[in-house]
C-alpha cells in the first residue's frame, strides 16, 4: 500500500474511515441547509443573522474547553462518540421536522445552533484523539491527513446535494438525511475492534483538569500554532458566509451557493491528500499555508464573474486545509499522549471558539460594506497569522543563512521534542524511550538499565 493510504491497511481505521465518509457528508448538507435557511427563510438575507447562528454552534467549544478536554481524556472515547452522534442525529430529525411543518423561527434555530455546538464540544476532542486510538503513533500524522480528506470529499458532495434538494423538496429534507447519515458512523463504531485499538494512557482524575493548559504554556512552538489556527478560524474560515452573500451577488440561487462550497472542496481534498504523503507533520508547512492563504483571499475578492470566484476558491480551500491538516497533526504527534484529549481540546476551542468572535463581526462587515470587504478582512488575519509564525521562525532561530551561501536561508527541521510525563504514577514503554538517562561520567559498564524515574 502507498505512503499516502498507509493507515488503511489497519481494520479499525478502514471502519472509522468509511463510517466517517458517509456522516461528513450529511454534516457538510446540513451546514448547507442551516445557512441558507437562516439567510433566505428566516431573515431577509441579514448575514449579521448568520453569523450570530455560526457563534452560536462555535463558542461552546471554547466555554467547555477544560471540562470537554478531560473527559475525552477520562472516558472510552468510543462509547462517547456513539452518545455524541446519536444526540447529533436526533437534534438533525427534529430541525428537519420543524422546518416541514412550518413552525421554525429565527430564534428557535438560535436554540437549536447552541444545542448542537454544546453536543459537539464534547463530540470534537473525542473524535480527534479518537484517531490516536486506532492507529500506532508514527501513522497517526497520515491518518490525520486522511481524516481530512475524508472530511473535505464529503464537502465536495455534501453541499452540491444540499443544493439541489433545497431548490426540489425544500430544507426540511436535508436535515432529515443528515440524521439518517449519522446510522453509519454509530455502525463503525459498533464494528470496531476494542482488542486492536492502540493503549491508552490515562492520567489521574479531575485534580489533572488544567494540565492540558499548563503543557501548553510550556510549548511556545504550539502557541504560536494556536495563535495562527484562532486568527484564520476566527476571521478567515466564515466560508458559509463569504460564499453565500457572494452567490447572491451573481445572482445564485442554493444550488449556486452548493457549488460554490463544493469546488471549494476540491482544492481542499488536494490539500489533504498532499498532506496525508508527507512523513510528518511540520510547523513550516502551517507557515506557508497561511501566507497561501492570504494571497488567494485577496485574489478572489476582485473576481468578477461567479465562475472566477469559483476558481479562486479551490486555491483557498488548498490553502486552508494544508494549514490546518499541518496544525492538527503537529499537535497531535508532539503531544504527551496522557495530555492528548485535553490539547486536542484545546486545540479544536480555539479552531471552533474563534467563529463566535469573528462570525459576527464578518457577517456585519458583509451586510455594510459587502462581501468582498469581508473576504479581505479574512485575508488581512491571514496576514497577521503568517507574520507571527514567520517571526517565530526568525526569533527561534531555526531561519538563518547558510553558512555556504551568503543570500540563501535555509530553516531547521522540527526540534526533536521530549515526551512530558504527565505525573509519576505513569509509564509506558514511550515514555521510557523519549527519556534520556544520564550515566556517571566514567562510567565504563556500558548502557545501564531504563528505571522508572522516582
Amino acid at each position: 500500500m502507498s505512503a499516502m493510504f498507509r493507515s488503511f491497511s489497519i481494520f479499525n481505521y478502514r471502519v472509522w474511515f468509511i463510517g466517517a465518509l458517509v456522516s461528513n457528508i450529511g454534516q457538510w448538507m446540513q451546514a448547507t441547509a442551516l445557512s441558507w435557511v437562516v439567510l433566505t427563510q428566516l431573515t431577509d438575507n441579514d448575514a449579521a443573522a448568520m453569523g450570530v447562528t455560526m457563534a452560536l454552534q462555535f463558542a461552546p467549544p471554547l466555554l467547555l474547553v477544560g471540562v470537554t478536554g478531560w473527559v475525552a481524556d477520562r472516558f472510552d472515547r468510543r462509547r462517547l462518540l456513539v452518545v455524541t452522534q446519536s444526540l447529533l442525529m436526533v437534534l438533525g430529525i427534529v430541525i428537519g421536522i420543524l422546518l416541514l411543518v412550518g413552525v421554525m423561527t429565527l430564534w428557535l434555530m438560535y436554540a437549536f445552533a447552541l444545542a448542537l455546538g454544546v453536543i459537539a464540544a464534547f463530540d470534537n476532542p473525542a473524535r480527534q484523539a479518537f484517531v490516536s486510538d486506532l492507529v500506532a503513533r508514527e501513522n497517526a500524522s497520515n491518518a490525520v491527513a486522511l481524516n481530512a480528506a475524508s472530511f473535505n470529499g464529503a464537502r465536495m458532495i455534501g453541499p452540491a446535494v444540499a443544493g439541489i434538494v433545497i431548490v426540489a423538496v425544500g430544507t426540511g429534507w436535508v436535515f432529515l438525511l443528515n440524521g439518517a447519515t449519522f446510522l453509519a458512523m454509530i455502525v463503525a463504531l459498533a464494528l470496531i475492534r476494542p482488542h486492536e485499538l492502540i493503549p491508552r494512557i490515562k492520567a489521574p482524575g479531575a485534580s489533572r483538569l488544567a494540565d492540558g493548559f499548563r503543557y501548553v504554556a510550556r510549548r511556545p512552538d504550539l502557541i504560536v500554532t494556536f495563535s495562527m489556527v484562532f486568527l484564520l478560524g476566527a476571521f478567515g474560515m466564515n466560508f458559509p458566509i463569504f460564499a453565500s452573500t457572494m452567490a447572491l451577488e451573481f445572482g445564485r440561487d442554493a444550488d449556486g451557493y452548493g457549488l460554490l462550497s463544493s469546488i471549494l472542496a476540491i482544492g481542499s481534498l488536494f490539500g489533504a491528500l498532499l498532506a496525508a504523503r508527507r512523513d510528518r507533520a511540520r510547523i513550516r508547512v502551517v507557515i506557508g499555508g497561511a501566507l497561501l492563504f492570504v494571497v488567494a483571499a485577496v485574489v478572489s475578492a476582485f473576481m468578477p464573474v461567479y465562475w472566477l470566484y469559483a476558481v479562486t476558491l479551490m486555491f483557498t480551500g488548498f490553502a486552508v486545509v494544508t494549514m490546518l491538516t499541518t496544525a492538527n497533526g503537529y499537535v497531535q504527534t508532539t503531544t504527551d499522549p496522557a495530555l492528548r484529549g485535553r490539547v486536542l481540546a484545546l486545540y479544536m476551542a480555539i479552531l471552533m471558539g474563534g467563529t463566535p468572535v469573528g462570525a459576527p463581526i464578518v457577517g456585519w462587515v458583509a451586510a455594510e460594506f459587502g462581501p468582498r470587504a469581508a473576504i479581505l478582512l479574512g485575508a488581512g488575519a491571514g496576514f497577521v497569522a503568517f507574520a507571527i509564525g514567520a517571526t517565530w521562525l526568525i526569533v527561534s532561530g531555526r531561519l538563518h543563512r547558510r553558512e555556504n551561501a551568503r543570500f540563501r536561508l535555509t530553516i531547521d527541521e522540527t526540534r526533536p521534542l521530549s515526551v512530558v510525563q504527565a505525573s509519576p504514577e505513569e509509564f509506558s514503554d514511550e515514555v521510557a524511550e523519549t527519556t534520556p538517562i544520564t550515566l556517571p561520567i566514567g562510567d565504563k559498564r556500558g548502557p545501564a538499565p531504563a528505571r522508572r524515574a522516582g
